[in-house]
């Protein structure tokens, strides 16, 4: 995550992330990301508007959730139980998006252990979003990444950063 968000200008669209971390680490977390991004990077609110060159990282006790409202998205928390065993859980995340957003999203998911994600990911790709699954060789665990290829999501090494580093965008 530090890698492509260090690569993204202080002007792209605002993007949305849940990482499975306990929720004492997620806003320490954000604010480290804050400090070393273009991007101002902080840890989703309830009712926060999603805006360009902004980072909205999940509290570790919620699920993160993107919603519409009128020509605006917003964050919405959602206190519902674990799913995937996940809380927050990234399928309740992509599939948001791939109900709120549809084609005018794009959804990555990067290395990681179980398969989070793949279903929601899934959904946001038939609904129009282009989406990426980080490829095995570049991942430290090809689970929730190789869950989504193993569904149909797309694999793609991309290089991230300078001379030598690759990882998935």
């Amino acid at each position: 995550i530090k890698e492509v968000l260090q690569e993204m200008p202080a002007d792209a669209p605002g993007i949305v992330i849940t990482q499975h971390i306990p929720e004492s680490f997620s806003g320490p977390f954000a604010e480290r990301m804050n400090g070393i991004c273009a991007m101002t990077v902080c840890e989703a609110r309830e009712g926060q508007q999603i805006l360009p060159g902004h980072v909205y990282i999940a509290p570790g006790s919620h699920h993160l959730l993107v919603h519409r409202d009128g020509a605006r998205y917003i964050c919405k928390l959602n206190d519902g139980p674990a799913v995937n065993r996940h809380k927050p859980s990234v399928d309740v995340m992509f599939r948001s998006v791939a109900e709120k957003v549809g084609p005018n999203a794009l959804g990555v998911i990067l290395t990681g252990m179980g398969d989070d994600g793949a279903r929601g990911l899934k959904e946001m790709q038939d609904n129009g979003a282009y989406t990426i699954a980080q490829d095995e060789k570049t991942s430290v665990g090809w689970g929730m990444p190789g869950s989504a290829v193993k569904l149909g999501v797309r694999a793609e090494e991309r290089r991230v950063g300078g001379e030598g580093r690759s990882g998935g965008a």
